[in-house]
C-alpha cells in the first residue's frame, strides 16, 4: 500500500512539474512574440522612410536639410509620411510632374513620394556622402519594390535583382546589396547651392515577384547624409 501511495505521489509531483514548465515556456513564447511585435511596431511606426543627416555636416559643413522652404531650421531627421497601403501598382500610375510639386509628401493611394532639399549655408565649398539604406524587410516585399531617386530632377529607378531571372528588372539599376539600394558622393556643393531630392517607392505589379506571397509585407528604408565614404567608415 505504501508503495502505492508513493507511486501516486511521484506521478502527481511529476505532473506538476511538466505543467509547470509547460507555464513557464508558453509564457516565455509569449513575452518573446510581444517583445517582437514591439520592436517591429516601434520601428514601423517612424513610418517606411526617413532622412538622416549627420550634426557635423551642419556644424561643421553649414549643410541643412527641410522640405518646407519657408521653414529653414536646423534637424537631423526627417520623416516622410507613409501611404494607408502598398498595394502593387504600375510605374505609369506616378505623375510625371511628380519631383516638381514642392516640397513635402505627395503620397498617392498606392506609393510613397516625398520631397526635400538639402542647402550649403555656409561660404565654403564642401562635399557630402548620401546613402540609401534597407533598414528592415517582411515577406520579402523587397524582391518587387520600387524605388525612384529624382535629384535635380534627373530620376533613377532602383530594384533588386530578380530572384527568378538572374537579371537586373528591366529600366532599372539593381541595389547595390541586400541591405543598400545605393550611395553617392557629391562634390563641390557650392556655397548657397541646394539639391532637390525626391523619393517615390511603390510595389510593382509588373514584377514576377510581385505574387500572393509577399501579401502583408512590410519595407523600411532610410536616406543617410554623411560627411565620409559611409564604406570606408563601415556606416
Amino acid at each position: 500500500m505504501d508503495d502505492k501511495v508513493k507511486n501516486i505521489s511521484l506521478k502527481v509531483h511529476h505532473e506538476k512539474r511538466l505543467r509547470k514548465i509547460f507555464w513557464i515556456v508558453l509564457a516565455i513564447i509569449i513575452f518573446c512574440l510581444l517583445l517582437f511585435y514591439f520592436v517591429v511596431g516601434i520601428i514601423y511606426s517612424r513610418g517606411n522612410f526617413s532622412i538622416n543627416m549627420e550634426q557635423d555636416l551642419y556644424f561643421e559643413d553649414g549643410l541643412l536639410i527641410y522640405d518646407d522652404p519657408e521653414y529653414k531650421v536646423f534637424r537631423t531627421e526627417l520623416l516622410a509620411p507613409s501611404p494607408k497601403v502598398f498595394d502593387d501598382m504600375l510605374s505609369p500610375w506616378i505623375p510625371s510632374d511628380i519631383a516638381n510639386l514642392g516640397g513635402g509628401s505627395h503620397n498617392g493611394d498606392e506609393y510613397l513620394a516625398y520631397t526635400f532639399y538639402i542647402e550649403n549655408t555656409s561660404e565654403a565649398t564642401t562635399d557630402y556622402w548620401m546613402q540609401i539604406v534597407i533598414e528592415d524587410v517582411i515577406k520579402n516585399i523587397d524582391e518587387a519594390v520600387r524605388i525612384r531617386l529624382y535629384r535635380n530632377g534627373t530620376e533613377t529607378t532602383y530594384a533588386k535583382v530578380s530572384s527568378v531571372t538572374g537579371e537586373r528588372e528591366e529600366g532599372t539599376v539593381a541595389f547595390a546589396s541586400d541591405s543598400l539600394v545605393t550611395s553617392m558622393y557629391v562634390p563641390d556643393f557650392v556655397p548657397g547651392a541646394i539639391d532637390e531630392y525626391t523619393l517615390v517607392i511603390w510595389v510593382d505589379g509588373d514584377d514576377l515577384e510581385c505574387t500572393d506571397n509577399i501579401l502583408g509585407g512590410e519595407f523600411k528604408v532610410h536616406m543617410d547624409f554623411l560627411q565620409d565614404n559611409p564604406v570606408e567608415t563601415g556606416t
